[in-house]
């Protein structure tokens, strides 16, 4: 993954932030929305965007496109750099592949020991009853 061919990639849209702020807000486009055409790009291979595919679904419209939003700063160059860090990290995340588990086994010794706990409890629990006449 190279980061600068996808950041070439992306589209930048400037709108108006929505919430508290008065006069400031409505005159000025701060919210940033970023959009990547999944399907379309030159920089991942076909694997990458299947991955990529598969572990962002939830977040890709119906044509395979990612959506982000940020309105965090008041300034529309700080909110692209949020919004485009934000997706570097997410397309990172979303290519790492897991370590596959190895399946271990019980070691004896402590098979040994939890019956014998299991027994000494048992023990205990006999002393403390009432004894048979």
């Amino acid at each position: 993954m190279e980061n600068e061919k996808i950041i070439a990639e992306l589209s930048f849209k400037a709108v108006r932030s929505s919430g508290a702020g008065g006069q400031n807000v409505n005159k000025v486009s701060s919210k940033v929305v970023l959009t990547f055409d999944l399907k379309n790009s030159q920089a991942l291979t076909e694997e990458e965007k299947l991955l990529v595919e598969t572990k962002l679904s939830s977040r890709l419209t119906t044509d395979s496109v990612l959506i982000l939003n940020c309105d965090e700063d008041r300034s529309q160059f700080r909110n692209k750099e949020i919004v485009i860090k934000r997706f570097l990290e997410l397309i990172k995340n979303a290519l790492l592949i897991p370590k596959e588990r190895k399946p271990t086994k019980i070691p004896k010794s402590f098979i040994r020991k939890r019956i014998k706990d299991k027994k000494n409890i048992s023990e205990i629990k006999k002393t403390r009853r009432k004894p048979d006449f």
